[in-house]
């Protein structure tokens, strides 16, 4: 299913939540629509599904007009963040609730509809648990029965708000995982809203940044990660040192700072670093050293500037001894932005 996003516009009173957003997303694509709280990301994705509808602008569905068209219509499958199981049903009754309610030609028959729980249950490696109630489950469990339960209508579309935004630090990273893994078994597209950049950078094929209600950025994790078109999607995407300052031939100067900004404009600008970008040189500027420590492969370093700038460096393990008192750097690349 290719979804097509043309000019669409919400407001919510007088706040703009969508500001003529274009977006085309490919068949069988899994697509990360990330950015901070209010940038429109989730009001995206609920016009996408169908419980929003745009002020102005349309959404297609392979081609056909669906702006105005119920979520029903649509054959959307909808993953929460708090997962909306039913408590007095079973993990079984669940994940089969869509094709029990289902009317008419689509009604399945009661044995078609239990071998459909049977293979979504072995597909995210639940199987045994249908006769459990959602108090039975742990966390990861119950957002796995939600995400059984939203393909179980084998739906056009998936989408997904904050699908992992309840739970614990090391079952979010097992259903990334999971989740990527069930993605390429069905093949359905897939748009999924999160604020956790890591989560969109290592699940996604390309990740929209959105940022009061326009796109940004749309790319590949690494495009935006490694060439990032403007400076909010470098200061948001990954981790920067910035600078505020002035190019001048070629070079980026702020207070004692110096960076390349090679094709830059001469004129005030902003300047944004990537930690692992930052590296002993004599030839370059002088910082001092605040704190070195080891995390894993690599040495954590805080460092000041002459004029007072804070910076983080991430550098070799094999370098921790160097970052003591005062050292000299200089930047491998720096992403430089007419301010």
């Amino acid at each position: 299913m290719t979804i097509s996003i043309r000019s669409v516009e919400k407001k919510f009173g007088r706040y703009p939540a969508l500001n003529k957003v274009d977006l085309e997303i490919a068949d069988g694509e899994l697509l990360a629509l990330l950015g901070p709280s209010g940038s429109g990301k989730t009001t995206l994705l609920r016009t996408i599904a169908g419980l929003e509808f745009p002020d102005a602008g349309q959404v297609l569905f392979d081609g056909e007009d669906v702006t105005f068209a119920s979520a029903a219509a649509r054959r959307v499958g909808f993953v929460f963040q708090q997962y909306a199981l039913f408590k007095h049903m079973t993990v079984a009754k669940n994940i089969a609730f869509g094709l029990d309610v289902r009317k008419g030609g689509d009604k399945r028959s009661k044995d078609e509809i239990a071998r459909r729980v049977e293979d979504l249950l072995k597909l995210v490696e639940l199987e045994g648990l249908g006769k459990r109630y959602p108090s039975q489950l742990s966390g990861g469990q119950r957002q796995r029965v939600a995400l059984s339960r939203a393909l179980a209508v084998q739906p056009s579309v998936l989408l997904l708000d904050e699908p992992f935004g309840a739970l614990d630090a090391t079952v979010r990273k097992s259903l990334r995982r999971e989740l990527r893994r069930v993605h390429d078994a069905t093949g359905v597209t897939t748009i999924f809203v999160t604020h956790d950049q890591e989560e969109a950078l290592e699940l996604a094929d390309r990740v929209a940044i959105l940022n009061q209600g326009r796109i940004e950025q749309l790319g590949t994790p690494d495009q935006v990660h490694d060439h990032p078109e403007t400076a909010f999607v470098c200061g948001f995407v990954g981790e920067a040192n910035r600078f505020e300052g002035h190019v001048s031939g070629g070079r980026f100067a702020a207070g004692s700072v110096t960076l390349p900004a090679a094709g830059a404009a001469d004129g005030p600008a902003v300047a944004f670093v990537r930690p692992h970008d930052l590296v002993l040189d004599d030839a370059g500027f002088e910082v001092r050293v605040e704190r070195a420590h080891v995390q894993g492969p690599l040495t954590a370093v805080s460092a000041t500037t002459l004029d007072g700038r804070r910076l983080d460096i991430s550098a070799a393990r094999a370098d921790a001894a160097r970052f003591t008192g005062s050292v000299k750097l200089s930047a491998r690349k720096a992403h430089v932005y007419a301010a």
